[in-house]
């Protein structure tokens, strides 16, 4: 496998992280930089370990992973998405703590976005020429650098969004799962 095959999936598989990413930073108006930091290390980690997972179950249960991945990621987001939507319409003194990125909301995701890295390992272990850490290490680095950038972007405009950040960040997360659960269900 070229380097180029490998940036050109590691990028693709960093979109649903990004996209996840703008959204902490549209809702989380004060996020500060170890937490944009701190997103950027959980997106890359999980998208790093996902693969190493995947490559080592091997072929033998691709099937099972697949199965089910994206009725994960599907509930996952809708869940913290639909949290965010409910929150939204809450009055703004109530609001006031739901604003915050915790870790356990980070570690949600992390595991949400990073479910299809687990079966593009699986079909690493199919492949001869996959050097696993080094394609586990790019897709980390890769990740990396799109979730931090994704907070950045989400910061700058979610200052101008304002009140409205958190419902769109909400139906973002809720339209990720539906675009991934969507996409495993109908078109593979």
């Amino acid at each position: 496998m070229s380097i180029i095959e490998l940036i050109l999936i590691g990028i693709g598989l960093s979109m649903d992280a990004f996209a996840v990413s703008v959204t902490n930073g549209l809702c989380c108006k004060n996020i500060k930089a170890g937490k944009t930091l701190m997103t950027g290390v959980c997106f890359g980690g999980f998208q790093g370990l996902m693969p190493l997972i995947g490559y080592f179950l091997g072929r033998g249960f691709s099937q099972y992973i697949t199965a089910f991945d994206h009725i994960i990621a599907l509930i996952l987001l809708g869940f913290i998405g639909g949290q965010m939507i409910w929150e939204s319409f809450k009055k703004e003194d109530e609001n006031t703590d739901s604003n915050v990125l915790t870790g356990k909301m980070l570690f949600m995701q992390g595991i949400a976005t990073s479910i299809d890295a687990l079966a593009v390992g699986v079909s690493f272990a199919a492949l001869k020429d996959v050097n696993i850490a080094f394609a586990s290490s790019s897709i980390c680095c890769i990740t990396f650098v799109f979730s931090v950038v994704g907070v950045l972007i989400g910061k700058k405009f979610g200052n101008m969004l304002n009140n409205k950040a958190q419902l769109v960040g909400g139906l973002i997360l809720v339209g990720i799962g539906i675009k991934i659960f969507a996409e495993h269900t109908f078109f593979s």
